[in-house]
């Protein structure tokens, strides 16, 4: 345990050392701050941010594709792609492996430095909340299972995207395989319209996007928990055997 928090440390110091962090964390901030206008841009609206989890079915110009979900899938690639892609280009990666640190500890490591990033970007839209507390009566409810859900479903994306930052020295390719994964994830919802009976519903469950819906509604369910958990440590457990390939090349 104590490796795996010196690495995530080595690695925040080395995210707040160049301009990365702060053109992601600028990046979120801009795109999550016109969300959450265009969620309330509309005369007698709701109090709440489920335009903003979910994307609006009608009113709002971004439409239901674009939310504070969406804006994450597209980050987390760019926000791991240097992890380990950066460290195979520069031939650092070998260093690591050959010192008494195991592959697991690595993977970790680096996870939990990008998890801190992505908690410190959702505690920045905490303004968002806060402002419908001041001149609204949202339900509290709904707001909390939200950030829960964005916070497992960043989760799920940095693992995705560290296990692609594992299969290349590129860190552009490695995005490149990161967005196409999780964008296959995505949509793969949408491949259940041409589909009836367990396809369908294979179709619908594979779908982090599925998932996240319940929280944007306020509904906490065990299984989608553990459906993020799970897929993430599968992501984890890739990138840990992508690693341990590089012994025996």
């Amino acid at each position: 345990m104590t490796n795996t928090l010196l690495i995530a440390r080595k690695e925040l110091r080395t995210y707040f050392g160049s301009p990365i962090a702060y053109v992601i964390m600028a990046a979120f901030l801009a795109f999550t701050g016109l969300l959450f206008i265009d969620s309330l841009s509309t005369p007698f609206r709701e109090a709440s941010l489920r335009g903003f989890f979910v994307g609006e079915s009608f009113g709002g110009l971004l439409g239901q594709t674009i939310n504070a979900a969406f804006v994450l899938l597209l980050l987390g690639p760019v926000l791991t792609m240097r992890l380990l892609a950066e460290e195979s280009k520069l031939g650092t990666i070998e260093l690591l492996l050959t010192a008494p640190v195991r592959d697991f500890e690595v993977v970790m490591g680096k996870f939990l430095a990008g998890l801190a990033i992505l908690g410190m970007l959702l505690v920045m839209t905490l303004y968002y909340p806060l402002l419908l507390l001041i001149f609204g009566n949202p339900d509290i409810g709904p707001l909390i299972a939200g950030y829960a859900g964005l916070l497992l479903l960043g989760g799920l994306f940095l693992a995705v995207g560290l296990f692609a930052s594992s299969l290349s020295t590129s860190q552009i390719a490695s995005v490149v395989i990161g967005l196409i994964i999780l964008l296959m994830f995505w949509f793969i919802n949408q491949a259940s319209n041409f589909f009836r009976g367990t396809p369908e519903f294979v179709f619908e469950f594979v779908s982090p996007r599925t998932h996240f819906t319940n929280f944007a509604r306020g509904i906490v369910d065990t299984q989608s928990i553990i459906y993020y958990i799970a897929l993430t440590a599968i992501f984890l457990f890739f990138t840990v055997r992508s690693l341990e390939t590089r012994r025996w090349r």
